[in-house]
């Protein structure tokens, strides 16, 4: 099976995203560096509740909750993959950014060699939750790395 030893992955923890991560860990052998890109879409950013929140005291509350579970998450999905590197003996990195998740792909692509970019699938139709649009011919004309698209079994 192709192994590489610099991959940047990008996933965020959901089905796809998990997918992308066992495949980027079965392709890396010990001593190879993931690189783990984290995208917080942009859109939280404005998250404020104010079609239903009526006063600023009661939308800040609100918002430095989302921020607050927001990181949270993220802080837990780290901790999980930071466990699987180190069972593998893999050099894990990761950046967490907040932005458009296929400009921010491609801004951290730029900033180092890999041998391989490694992306979960979309969201299958029907299946709750983001359903990003990145994957497509400008993205893809815009990594200078081999791209893997990782189904998803389960949707």
């Amino acid at each position: 099976m192709l192994e590489s030893k610099q991959i940047l992955l990008a996933s965020h923890g959901t089905p796809g995203g998990r997918a992308a991560e066992r495949m980027a860990f079965s392709l890396c052998r010990a001593g190879s560096t993931l690189t783990h890109l984290i995208v917080v879409p942009d859109f939280w950013k404005g998250m404020q509740g104010d079609d239903w929140l009526n006063n600023a005291s009661t939308r800040d509350i609100f918002a430095n909750y989302v921020e607050t579970q927001l990181e949270r998450e993220v802080r837990k999905h780290i901790r999980r993959m930071m466990r699987e590197a180190a069972k593998r003996k893999i050099r894990y990195r990761f950046e967490v950014v907040i932005g458009k998740p296929a400009e921010c792909l491609v801004a951290r692509a730029k900033k180092g060699r890999f041998d391989l970019i490694v992306l979960g699938s979309k969201r299958s139709k029907g299946k709750t939750g983001f359903r990003s649009h990145m994957l497509d011919e400008k993205l893809f004309r815009s990594l200078r790395a081999p791209i893997m698209i990782v189904p998803n079994r389960h949707g």
